[in-house]
């Protein structure tokens, strides 16, 4: 039941992005409302795609509260009107380069909640046994694992949206790389979940300190998307605020 309605919810927020991006007459990404909305679809998205392979239903508590707080965050204190692009936005490379980094962030932030859960649990475990209710979730291998593989698997496509950023910022502003705010903490997101698989491969760091360097990389996306956009300067502030 539980399943259905995430399901049913994740259908009815797909319908309401579409619907705002027939209300502005273009893609719902202008501002910072319209971020958060697309990026709740993209997480609970992310879950949902996972959950055909992967008994996850045990994180569905943790997505759907997190999806909702964004959304409550969004409605109640980014809401704003529709509206036309600022000229900088008006370009193909919106479509592209904007939808390749949601989908990006709605994966990273499913590995960040599977390597939370394994910190919570790997803490259980060193103080005893696991409680009735934790004997149920998947061993601590198998989240290792599943972090790992979600972070390999979306890692090519945010390599993707930084380098279809820096074109786009050629295209609109006539420089590849300008060391905007925004722009350097992209890299910095690259580069941690960068280092995050090198140490996996190279290292063989597994477990707990896996776990805390997946964190901290995801710490950085989430950096970019909430302080940059909101109080951040440069040339990308168009969180509407």
């Amino acid at each position: 039941i539980a399943t259905a309605m995430m399901i049913l919810g994740f259908v009815l927020l797909f319908a309401g992005v579409v619907a705002r991006g027939v209300s502005a007459g273009r893609v719902p990404w202008g501002n910072m409302y319209e971020f958060s909305i697309t990026g709740a679809l993209a997480f609970s998205g992310a879950y949902l795609v996972a959950l055909r392979k992967y008994d996850l239903r045990w994180l569905g508590l943790l997505v759907s509260i997190a999806v909702l707080l964004t959304l409550g965050t969004a409605v109640a204190v980014l809401y704003r009107p529709s509206a036309p692009l600022v000229p900088a936005l008006k370009s193909t490379w919106l479509v592209i380069h904007v939808s390749a980094a949601i989908i990006s962030g709605g994966v990273f932030l499913l590995a960040n909640a599977i390597a939370a859960a394994y910190l919570y649990l790997d803490a259980m475990e060193s103080r005893g046994e696991r409680t009735a209710w934790a004997k149920r979730l998947p061993s601590l291998e198998v989240l290792d694992q599943l972090s790992y593989r979600l972070v390999a698997f979306v890692f090519p496509l945010w390599t993707f949206a930084v380098i279809a950023g820096a074109i786009w910022a050629e295209s609109a502003w006539g420089r590849y790389w300008g060391w905007d705010p925004k722009e350097t903490w992209a890299f910095i997101t690259w580069v941690a979940y960068a280092a995050y698989l090198h140490a996996r491969v190279t290292v063989g760091w597994r477990g707990r300190k896996a776990a805390w360097l997946c964190l901290f990389a995801g710490s950085t996306f989430l950096f970019n998307y909430v302080y940059i956009n909101v109080w951040g300067t440069g040339k990308h502030t168009y969180s509407g605020l």
